[in-house]
């Protein structure tokens, strides 16, 4: 019998974290939904749930727009029964202050901050009436401090911080549970290998944190 449902907002590619975490609730006996931009990634991710016997639906979403968000939740809490929501979309982009361009900086913080607000808004609609739930927001080390190149990400991780952090004491007192969580490093894995292969290179063999496995 499934234990309720999660909610995975952000599941790109099956090596990320969204990936990850979508495997272990399904292990955990979870009904998942998983939604991100991308249904051939969603598919590959839903197929590895599926051959290990849980229970997947896939729902592709740009989280930066409301109605998809809502609609996203219509279908997810169908049977009133969303018990937990992660919150993991935001890419990362390296661009020195002169290089960053309004539309580079609006762009992450719609990602990270609007898209963050825009699910937690909806989640916590649904959960508050039940008293209970989980919602959580995927930190950076960039979202308590800002360097160069990585000014309009950290403006963009600190927002969507502010958004947790407001979230959960306005609904911390109705039974919910909001945390948001501090990845700090990356991940290794097809996102980090592709967008800073560099970086990668230059923290040796054991310098990014452990990627995860394809099974639940």
């Amino acid at each position: 019998m499934s234990k309720g449902t999660a909610v995975v907002v952000g599941v790109g590619a099956e090596t990320g974290l969204g990936a990850a975490l979508a495997r272990r609730f399904a292990h955990e006996g979870m009904r998942v939904v998983i939604s991100g931009r991308t249904e051939k990634r969603l598919r590959a991710t839903a197929a590895g749930i599926d051959d290990a016997g849980g229970q997947v639906l896939i729902k592709v979403t740009d989280a930066t727009r409301e109605k998809d968000v809502v609609a996203l939740f219509d279908e997810a809490d169908v049977e009133a029964d969303v018990e937990l929501v992660v919150y993991n979309v935001g890419n990362n982009v390296a661009a020195p202050a002169l290089d960053t361009t309004s539309e580079l900086f609006e762009g992450l913080w719609r990602q990270n901050a609007l898209g963050g607000f825009l699910v937690g808004r909806e989640a916590a609609r649904r959960l508050a009436p039940h008293q209970k739930g989980t919602i959580l927001f995927t930190g950076a080390t960039a979202s308590l401090r800002a360097r160069p190149p990585f000014i309009a990400f950290a403006s963009a991780k600190a927002a969507l911080r502010a958004v947790a952090q407001g979230l959960a004491r306005e609904f911390a007192p109705k039974g919910l549970h909001i945390a948001h969580v501090v990845i700090d490093g990356a991940i290794q894995g097809e996102y980090a290998a592709t967008n800073f292969a560099d970086y990668v290179r230059s923290k040796g063999e054991d310098g990014l944190l452990v990627g995860p496995t394809n099974s639940i």
